[in-house]
């Protein structure tokens, strides 16, 4: 059906029908036998550089995701094929299908200018289908060492060293401890395999320098079903319906394609397709002249559509017109884009044009008509069954103005192939960015930008739950820096847009591993106090430069709260405090920077009714920041509501943390949401 409307569509700019019959029979004639779809999707691609990218290996946006099995996804950066995993992103510069292996290097060798391992490499290999070579060796990396051995070959790492420490790289650290060297004198030692070519020697390696050693990568094995049979009978392999599947050029089969009954199938099929065809050249031409006659009246239908404004024209039933509005009694003035317009914009969705990726969808970067740059977040498919309450969720989420929100510009129409959101696009990356990803090479956040980021995203969430609006994903990944570092907030209210009960959407409606509020997880009970624990876990990032999860620190502390509660618990918040700070040097930072971790504390706490409401904490933060000078407005008593009051104070207050007068000259207010 999908070819045979593009020639219809394309039948419109033929001016006699002739020429239509014409193009037809000579594409039918070429395409006697039906060729099975999932044969063609599946054919083998490359991201512009490297090997070719097939099962059990796919590109998105390339392939469809039955091509291969979701553990191997290759996206494509710079033309060139990235495997990601928990803590690195892998280029994979060979793919050797035969053997289930190939080669791959750390893409921070090529983009970073101190390129230096900080975790172990089978840590990322993790619940995994890969794991390592057994011919690679090890470059064993120490750091912060008290002394610097002598009479044993090492790569000198001086962009990881300081003043009084060593930091340097050696092969065979065995050999390093039989020279009597004590590696318990270094503070952390990282394993980085590597695949040494049989034709360098260890003597031209010393010569190189060590990123020239990491950049020669290692090797990787996989383990996935065989598709060698079902190449060998001309098939495509591919992962379907759960399921192992070689996908022919006629139809599916489970293991391989192939003739039976010596070539008789082979010759029923074609005779049937034959038969099928015919038919269908009939159905097309017999179509193609009904809407050939039809062809001047649609194209004038079509014209005048797109130049009409729902508020205008309300009757109207196709919104598949481009820059219009929804109308209505509200008139919020939501935009209204064509998909060819986005698509236009993003460079056809140009993977090199992907600003991030989540539960819902992917963002890419546009450039509209009018020179605005978006953000253009490309729905997940299936996500979004209630078209319905999709439009009516874009209208209230684009009646919200927040300076602190990032705005929504519009959206495509129901009609339109894809659902398509369209944001103003933030420039500066993601806080998370900032504090320990991509963005961190560029220095770190100074204390006053990491405070102002905590009240304008409180700000936020604040006029969120005042319109009834719970975020449900509030993380450093979703606050995104302006050029000059304000907060603009994303995918406020997104999850609004669909059901509840949608099982497959599991990580952005649920929450995001790190963030997730532990009452919402047990007891499936959300609400705006969810918000009031993830933003805790934010709040503790920017004190601490930590991520929310890293399966790199001891098993009690892979989880950031539960470091931050034992810590303040245990009256040690200092040891978790990023030292570029002046933690120690700075008084007024350190009162701060206490009182911060006392309101995260409380934040923290795994009951919903012990936590403050995102009014307080709001309050509290303003206080922190103007160092107790804010003062909130003084509210007139409502009588009705002295009952409420009585019920108030029969609860306890919110735990104060064993490091809770460290804060203590700023007062959190008690909780009452």
């Amino acid at each position: 059906m999908k070819f045979q409307m593009t020639f219809l569509q394309a039948s419109f700019h033929y001016k006699k029908p002739q020429l239509n019959i014409i193009t037809i029979i000579l594409f039918l004639i070429t395409t006697v036998q039906s060729i099975n779809p999932k044969f063609e999707a599946c054919i083998p691609q490359t991201c512009g550089n490297g090997p070719s990218i097939k099962y059990p290996f796919w590109i998105p946006y390339q392939q469809d995701s039955f091509c291969g099995y979701p553990q191997f996804e290759i996206t494509c950066k710079n033309n060139n094929p990235i495997l990601k995993t928990s803590t690195y992103d892998l280029l994979v510069k060979n793919i050797s299908y035969s053997n289930s292996s190939l080669t791959a290097t750390n893409i921070d060798v090529y983009d970073k200018n101190c390129p230096v391992p900080i975790y172990n490499y089978t840590l990322a290999l993790d619940q995994t289908p890969f794991t390592f070579n057994s011919e690679n060796s090890n470059l064993s990396f120490f750091y912060n060492c008290t002394t610097e051995p002598i009479d044993y070959p090492t790569y000198d790492v001086e962009c990881a060293e300081n003043a009084t420490h060593y930091s340097f790289a050696v092969f065979h650290k065995e050999a390093l401890e039989h020279k009597n060297y004590s590696l318990n004198e270094c503070e952390f030692m990282v394993n980085a395999p590597l695949v040494l070519n049989t034709s360098v020697n260890f003597s031209s390696l010393l010569k190189m320098s060590y990123i020239d050693v990491l950049k020669m990568g290692f090797v990787l094995n996989w383990t996935a079903p065989d598709c060698q049979h079902c190449e060998r009978s001309g098939g495509r392999c591919g992962f379907d319906n759960y399921q192992f599947i070689c996908f022919c050029k006629d139809k599916s089969y489970l293991k391989i394609c192939g003739d039976d009954d010596d070539g008789q199938s082979s010759k029923k099929t074609l005779i049937i397709g034959v038969v099928v065809s015919a038919m269908f050249v009939v159905l097309v031409l017999i179509i193609g002249i009904y809407f050939y006659r039809r062809k001047k009246n649609i194209r004038y239908a079509k014209s005048y559509v797109q130049s009409r404004s729902l508020s205008t024209d309300p009757s109207s039933k196709d919104l598949e017109r481009g820059s219009q509005y929804f109308g209505g009694s509200q008139n919020l003035g939501v935009q209204h884009f064509t998909y060819t317009e986005l698509e236009e914009a993003t460079n056809y969705f140009d993977p090199t044009k992907e600003l991030g990726e989540g539960g819902f969808g992917t963002v890419y970067f546009g450039k509209l008509y009018d020179g605005r740059s978006v953000a253009v977040k490309r729905l997940y498919e299936n996500n979004y069954k209630r078209v319905e309450q999709f439009m009516n969720e874009v209208k209230l989420l684009a009646g919200l103005v927040h300076p602190n929100l990032v705005s929504l510009y519009g959206c495509t129409s129901r009609h339109s192939r894809e659902l398509l959101l369209v944001y103003e696009y933030v420039s500066n990356g993601t806080v998370a960015d900032h504090l320990h990803g991509k963005q961190t090479k560029h220095g770190k956040l100074s204390w006053p930008i990491r405070m102002n980021i905590a009240v304008e995203t409180a700000s936020a969430l604040k006029y969120l739950h005042i319109s009834d609006i719970i975020h449900r994903d509030i993380k450093t990944n979703n606050i995104l820096l302006d050029a000059h570092f304000r907060v603009k907030v994303a995918d406020f209210g997104l999850s609004r847009l669909f059901p509840y009960d949608q099982t497959h959407v599991s990580t952005a409606p649920q929450g995001t591993p790190g963030y997730v509020d532990p009452d919402y997880h047990q007891c499936y009970q959300l609400t705006d106090k969810s918000d009031v624990y993830s933003f805790g876990v934010v709040m503790i990032e920017l004190i601490s430069s930590l991520p929310a999860v890293d399966i790199t620190r001891h098993r009690h502390e892979i989880n950031l709260a539960n470091m931050a509660i034992n810590r303040i618990q245990n009256q040690a918040l200092h040891e978790i405090v990023d030292p570029t700070l002046s933690y120690e040097s700075d008084p007024k930072v350190k009162k701060m920077i206490n009182a911060i971790g006392e309101l995260a504390f409380q934040c923290l706490q795994s009951s919903k009714e012990l936590r403050p409401c995102m009014d307080d904490v709001l309050e509290t933060l303003l206080d922190i920041q103007s160092d107790g000078k804010h003062k909130s407005k003084p509210e007139v008593m409502d009588i009705s509501s002295l009952a409420d009051d009585v019920v108030l104070l029969n609860h306890d207050p919110p735990p104060l943390s064993p490091d809770s007068n460290l804060g203590s000259n700023y007062t959190t207010p008690n909780t009452s949401g």
